[in-house]
């Protein structure tokens, strides 16, 4: 069961590196637009342990509550392809008392070339009432030590888009 730790430091990004596969692309060997979805979940599902030590489950079960997406914003800026290497990170851009925001980015796999950014908005549900909750305890801990704290009433997608790409 995850317990918060304020010794420990919570790295703010994930990183996996993950071939594209045959099977997940279009005629033209790209990438099929909605399998980068299951590619950026999967990415995170698999390092949010890793790093952090956590479990989703674990919250949903000791916290009787979970996120639930409500809001994607997804921009395609060059197409990944059948059978290329990439790199897929991620990380809470912004949270209020029961709102996340997760950023995830897609390069290749130098991180010379930005290929898709996605933000996903979530809302922390009751899972027992199924209505909005607050963030508590542990989990508020939790997102204070991982989130970036990026102004996103101020900063639009395409903004992102040119910080990340001026970082490569």
């Amino acid at each position: 069961m995850f317990e918060f730790d304020p010794k420990k430091h919570y790295p703010k990004e994930t990183e996996s590196r993950v071939v594209v596969r045959f099977q997940d692309c279009d005629p033209l060997q790209h990438l099929n637009n909605a399998k980068y979805f299951d590619y950026f979940f999967n990415a995170r599902e698999d390092q949010v342990p890793k790093l952090y030590g956590v479990e989703m489950i674990d919250f949903i079960r000791k916290y009787k509550a979970a996120w639930v997406v409500y809001n994607h914003n997804i921009s395609y800026i060059r197409p990944a392809r059948v059978g290329e290497w990439v790199r897929i990170m991620s990380r809470v851009i912004w949270h209020d008392h029961q709102t996340v925001v997760i950023e995830y980015y897609m390069t290749d796999d130098n991180k010379e070339e930005l290929k898709t950014l996605l933000w996903t908005t979530m809302r922390y549900v009751d899972m027992a009432e199924g209505r909005s909750t607050e963030h508590t305890g542990s989990v508020k801990d939790f997102l204070m030590a991982v989130s970036e704290k990026i102004d996103i009433e101020n900063t639009s997608i395409r903004a992102r888009i040119k910080e990340i790409k001026a970082r490569l």
